[in-house]
């Protein structure tokens, strides 16, 4: 964390204000939130890529496997930073910068120190159950949990601050992507450059890069990451996004080698993705949205000859379903499909819209969550074949749905964060600050 630590003073302030109002009436007066560790391979000694506790990394800038958060209203934050004495691994070097001014810290070598250096109260523990605090909290209870994770999807500036460098990150390693494909790599290449321009491992990237040359642009979380290059490539997806001090960034763009019909469509795409991300405001039904970008995407496939209707045809005879089968976005912040997406604020959830059963957000926005606009039009063999055996057959035109066949799919997917000004657009932030 850089300069000043006055945002994140007031981030954890905000967040002890939550964790009060959650806990009120409950007979809790404390959280432990511990960072986790990472489980082992079956039947092996190795452990799987350590992925830390996202209720630790809210709190805290730095996860190490095996340390704990202690809460107390009233009372500074505790940090039990697990520095265990080990020759086969590097012991983790103690907490540093502008951020530790906040906390009370003791280095402690084990689970028994740790679990004497713990005050005496009644906690939940938020995270996944571990042996080493058993006995000492309930783990998740329900209805606090629930509260605390509706009031996550709005961000405290010092999040914000997370997210954008995230979203420098992320831009810097598609930019390296997009060279790499011109320039002759593979799937695998692009990877690399991906990660050497992000400087982040495989393991510290929010998830699995999507890179799809082609055809592979069609599968929505294309997995693969092939080492020899197509003799041609025509187009390339990357779906990849890089993480700052916990919180992450998810973007895609979508690039073309000639410029014909499919490149047209990516520009088009991307019109239609900004205006779209323009109605990313406090108070915006996401699901009004996901359907006006249903509406958008019908007129643009008229437009591109692809359908033989006008866009609410489209939409009624879910011809838009057939090129564009995903949600429109999601909340985004410590994970990248963030946690309440469906959430109603006296609990329970809100409803998708019939006919959307994948859409990941229904909730109405409020000032600073951040949500990704990622529309999309793929042509996708399962989805071709189930609209040529219906009635949808009749509207599309599948000479035009032929030529465009070879070259996948487009997706445009910014991350966007709703404020009572206006919508602030990270990722397209984020690519200007590197055009300077």
């Amino acid at each position: 964390m850089k300069g000043s630590n006055h945002p994140y003073r007031a981030h954890l302030h905000e967040l002890t204000r939550r964790l009060e109002a959650c806990l009120e009436g409950s007979g809790f007066n404390g959280a432990l939130i511990p960072a986790g560790r990472p489980p082992l391979v079956f039947r092996d000694d190795l452990h799987y890529p350590y992925r830390p506790n996202p209720w630790f990394c809210q709190w805290c800038p730095e996860a190490h496997p095996g340390s704990l958060i202690v809460v107390r209203p009233g009372n500074r934050p505790l940090l039990l930073f697990r520095q265990e004495d080990d020759y086969w691994h590097m012991p983790p070097i103690e907490p540093s910068g502008p951020w530790v001014s906040e906390w009370d810290i003791r280095v402690v070598r084990s689970t028994s120190e740790a679990r004497s250096d713990i005050p005496a109260g009644r906690y939940l523990l938020l995270g996944e159950p571990d042996a080493d605090w058993e006995g000492l909290a309930e783990a998740n209870p329900t209805g606090i949990t629930q509260c605390l994770e509706y009031l996550r999807a709005s961000k405290t500036a010092y999040e914000l601050s997370c997210l954008a460098e995230a979203s420098l990150r992320a831009a810097r390693g598609h930019l390296a992507a997009e060279h790499t494909w011109r320039g002759g790599g593979s799937e695998f290449d692009v990877h690399l450059a991906y990660c050497a321009a992000v400087g982040q491992r495989d393991d510290e990237l929010p998830y699995r890069n999507i890179i799809g040359f082609d055809r592979h642009g069609a599968v929505l979380h294309y997995q693969h990451l092939e080492r020899e290059r197509p003799p041609h490539s025509r187009s390339f997806l990357i779906d990849a996004g890089a993480s700052a001090a916990g919180y992450a960034a998810d973007i895609t763009r979508t690039w073309v080698a000639d410029s014909g019909d499919f490149s047209a469509l990516v520009r088009a795409l991307d019109a239609t993705q900004q205006r779209l991300a323009d109605n990313v405001r406090p108070g915006q039904d996401f699901r009004t949205l996901h359907c006006t970008a249903h509406l958008e995407i019908g007129q643009l496939l008229a437009e591109a000859g692809l359908v033989r209707c006008g866009a609410e045809e489209a939409v009624d005879s879910g011809v838009t379903r057939t090129f564009f089968p995903h949600g429109l976005g999601h909340l985004l912040g410590l994970q990248v499909h963030d946690v309440a997406g469906t959430a109603a604020a006296g609990g329970g959830d809100i409803p998708r819209p019939e006919g959307h059963p994948f859409l990941r957000l229904t909730r109405t926005l409020e000032a600073g969550c951040v949500v990704t606009i990622e529309p999309g039009i793929y042509f996708i063999d399962m989805l071709l074949d189930e609209a040529r055996a219906d009635g949808r057959r009749r509207l599309i035109d599948w000479d035009r749905v032929g030529a465009m066949y070879p070259y996948g799919g487009v997706r445009i997917e910014d991350n966007v964060v709703a404020l009572p000004e206006g919508p602030r657009n990270l990722t397209r932030e984020a690519f200007l600050a590197l055009e300077a």
